[in-house]
């Protein structure tokens, strides 16, 4: 059996690695219980569109009102914790963040369900307290603003987010995530600048219906685990029109997700967009129905990339890469089975099934220290039915083409001339395929 490593091992990386989201996360802690907000639980709404700014049918409540100053120094959680509540028991309700101001706000859940939709109008800035040392030790760490149980919210406005990470990277604690939807539905997030989260900028847990249009997120290409965009145990989310530079995945999509549609994203540097880490700790995961089209991803590490642990069991299935630009990506296309962010891992039998995979009209250049195409299935659970069409992929440096890569990978490019010529893709369908063992979710 063979053990692959990528050419560049990475930070740690908490994809539902270090946090555990996908089971362990079923409800808040104790210490968190005791920061949310008491609202009533009324019936659930449907599926709602971005609301205007100026609805003259909802009652606006600028945090202003309640008490907040906007100085960036005074501590004014309690304002939009009373703005909220108010809110939240309006018919239809606008919580204004005027511009001009800068909000100091403290580890919050917000939560509902309401009595209906909200609009959270950002126009102004919002930021934690300044680093590790100016967080009160009574709050938690793991996490900034939390919007938990809610059904019928849009989050929008040309304000800014941001979450002062710098004081953080360099910890060997787990730092927060800035902005997290939790067991929420029928969301819309658009307009709004996000910059240096200590962690991940925003993140979607347990989640239904999401709408994100029009992000511009930013984070200095170094700073560790800063993905853009993070999805888990979610379903039909759509994720447009965004910019992206951080220091970790662009979006990243987590198990138990499905239906998950990214469109005209501007991707890096950074990590690119990745399905994964999937299967940690031999864990089930499954990720279905997922696309990726009209988007650029330069200056990454990565590309467009599937990535699984060793131990873990599930599937992938029904993934699409269509019309993406590569711009000087050291991986541009790359599967890796063998993931792994330690040095203590170990060869295991059993693998996330990798299956039905479509790569279409990937086109660009790729930094020469990495093939162009890195594609490690697991020697007990070969990928299949992959499909690579349409792909031209030069080196960005010299005129040296390297090889792709391929490992029982199992597929169809015959139909196109590819660049370079992807030979080392296996025909059919194996043999020896471990049918029992797989589970398609």
């Amino acid at each position: 059996m063979i053990h692959f490593s990528l050419y560049k091992k990475e930070k740690t990386n908490n994809h539902g690695d270090g946090d555990n989201t996908s089971g362990g996360e079923g409800r808040p802690s104790k210490m968190l219980l005791s920061q949310i907000s008491a609202t009533p639980s009324p019936a659930p709404l449907p599926l709602i569109e971005p609301a205007a700014p100026s609805d003259q049918n909802s009652s606006v409540f600028s945090v202003l009102s309640y008490g907040a100053v906007g100085d960036g120094v005074t501590d004014d959680t309690k304002a939009f914790k009373m703005a909220w509540d108010a809110s939240c028991q309006a018919d239809s309700a606008t919580i204004l963040v005027p511009k001009h101001y800068t909000f100091m706000i403290q580890s919050t859940i917000f939560t509902g369900p309401c009595k209906n939709r909200i609009l959270f109008q950002i126009q102004g800035s919002l930021m934690p307290p300044d680093g590790p040392h100016s967080w009160p030790k009574v709050y938690n760490k793991r996490q900034w603003l939390v919007f938990y149980r809610i059904n019928g919210m849009s989050m929008q406005g040309g304000g800014l987010i941001d979450g002062r990470g710098q004081k953080w990277w360099d910890l060997p604690c787990k730092p927060h995530k800035a902005i997290r939807f939790f067991w929420s539905s029928n969301l819309a997030v658009q307009g709004l600048q996000i910059i240096n989260s200590p962690q991940f900028h925003f993140r979607f847990d347990n989640c239904h219906h999401v709408q994100i249009n029009s992000l511009y997120i930013k984070s200095p290409a170094g700073s560790p685990n800063t993905d853009g965009i993070h999805i888990e145990n979610s379903n039909n989310v759509q994720i447009r029109n965004s910019v992206i530079s951080n220091g970790d995945d662009c979006v990243s999509i987590g198990a138990g997700s499905y239906n998950i549609d990214i469109r005209n994203i501007t991707c890096g540097p950074g990590h690119g967009i990745s399905i994964g880490s999937l299967g940690i700790r031999n864990s089930r995961a499954c990720v279905s129905n997922i696309t990726v089209t009209d988007s650029i991803i330069k200056y990454s590490d990565n590309g467009v990339r599937i990535k699984t642990w060793q131990g873990g069991f599930g599937s992938v299935s029904k993934v699409t890469f269509n019309n993406i630009h590569m711009d000087t990506v050291r991986n541009p296309i790359i599967i890796d089975q063998y993931y792994c962010n330690t040095r203590a891992c170990l060869n295991q039998s059993s693998a996330v099934y990798i299956n039905d995979i479509s790569y279409k009209n990937i086109k660009g250049t790729y930094d020469v220290r990495s093939p162009p195409m890195h594609i490690a299935c697991s020697d007990a659970m070969p990928c299949t039915n992959l499909t690579i069409l349409d792909v031209e992929l030069f080196p960005a440096q010299g005129k040296r083409f390297l090889d792709p890569f391929c490992w029982n990978a199992y597929g169809d490019n015959n139909k196109t001339l590819t660049v370079p010529p992807v030979f080392c893709l296996l025909k059919g369908f194996p043999e020896s395929f471990p049918r029992n063992d797989v589970d398609k979710c």
